[in-house]
């Protein structure tokens, strides 16, 4: 009964979750829903959000209820962006361009990876809402320079780098799939198994998507014909020598709106703001990087007190539904991020999936505003929060 009506109307990011396990390979499933090691800090995102009470308030004329803002200039429907989520090209046909669809029709950003599968270029010729482009640390300087410039180029006035990759976390669902290389023969065929008994989704992505290739990274790695290749070139180019003075180099080549993403530390926090960031995003990678650091909205409080106001905080990790994105802003949050959830809607329904699951976010947050006697975003405070 409970599969029955999901295949209905999913109604929450678990919904399409659900959904999206029973559509994708195993390999992809997995991609998008594990965590490093035991994947207890990705559990903890999750838990931060379920251990914080709101206060429910009554008699406050919220008749209008407003969730609208504003960031880095943007006017935005509710204080919400599609995070990067590399591969999306890989869980629905041309994924970024759909995501970005669904977000420009809710009036909020879509960030697109640097190694999404669909080109900066692709997105740009498809119009709508300027989209924001994530940059990482690579050891190639003269590449991450024309990556930048061919995001200028198509209208990005916000750039995302992210900081918290030095390494690699291991992530053990990977390995078991395969997904990361090795097992030779034995996991190819494994893998190819795992593909070939999803035929909706091999009829969708691979044959209709195609070409299934890191697209921004093109010219970077000429000759390469599959995901596998660019995989392994952004592996060696994930550049751990990198510190605060390399990252000077970024604000320097770039003019627009700079938002650095990996911060889960308060003096890190204080180190982007000197460095000149517009923004931070408090975020542990969703819990893919360090396993057993601090979830992102228990760290939220002291960055926020930290910073002071001196530049946007944005939070990343564990955010579901509107509800949740009302306690990060009442934490501290100028706006929040969301990855695993637009995913999964994603890979569940495309397009009109990410649409759905957006305008239910919104909904849920309206809701939650509602009950706690907040009529706009800006009514938003700590005191929601027990």
């Amino acid at each position: 009964m409970i599969q029955k009506s999901l295949n209905l109307v999913p109604a929450s990011a678990e919904d399409f979750r659900r959904l999206a396990e029973k559509k994708l390979p195993r390999q992809f499933f997995d991609y998008i829903d594990g965590g490093s090691y035991q994947e207890k800090t990705a559990q903890a995102n999750l838990d931060a959000f379920a251990a914080i009470s709101l206060r429910q308030r009554v008699l406050r004329d919220v008749e209008h209820v407003n969730t609208a803002c504003s960031l880095f200039g943007e006017d935005l429907q509710m204080p919400l962006i599609l995070a990067p989520v590399r591969l999306a090209g890989c869980f629905a046909r041309r994924g970024e361009r759909q995501a970005l669809k669904a977000s420009s029709d809710h009036g909020i950003p879509f960030c697109l990876s640097t190694v999404g599968i669909c080109s900066i270029e692709e997105l740009a010729a498809q119009g709508g809402r300027p989209f924001w482009f994530q940059l990482y640390v690579i050891r190639d300087r003269n590449y991450a320079r024309k990556l930048m410039q061919r995001a200028k180029r198509a209208g990005c006035k916000t750039l995302v780098f992210t900081v918290d990759l030095a390494v690699v976390g291991e992530r053990y669902r990977d390995t078991r799939n395969g997904l990361n290389g090795g097992y030779g023969h034995w996991g190819a065929i494994k893998r190819a198994i795992d593909l070939v008994s999803h035929p909706g989704w091999l009829w969708d992505v691979p044959l209709r998507g195609k070409p299934l290739t890191f697209e921004n990274l093109a010219e970077a790695v000429p000759g390469a014909r599959s995901p596998t290749d660019f995989r392994h070139w952004v592996d060696q180019q994930f550049d751990p020598s990198v510190t605060w003075d390399d990252m000077a180099w970024i604000r320097e080549q770039w003019d627009g709106q700079l938002v650095i993403k990996g911060i889960l530390d308060a003096e890190d926090a204080e180190q982007a703001v000197q460095l000149g960031a517009d923004g931070i995003v408090v975020s542990n990678h969703g819990g893919r990087q360090l396993d057993g650091a601090s979830a992102t909205l228990s760290s939220l409080p002291a960055i926020a007190e930290q910073v002071n106001k001196r530049c946007k905080i944005l939070l990343d990790g564990g955010i579901r539904s509107g509800a949740d994105m009302v306690k990060a802003l009442s934490l501290g949050a100028d706006a929040c991020l969301i990855g695993r959830a637009w995913a999964f809607a994603l890979a569940a329904r495309g397009e009109q999936g990410v649409s759905a699951l957006l305008a239910a976010m919104q909904q849920q947050m309206r809701v939650t505003m509602a009950l706690t006697g907040c009529n706009s975003v800006q009514d938003i405070n700590p005191d929601l929060c027990n």
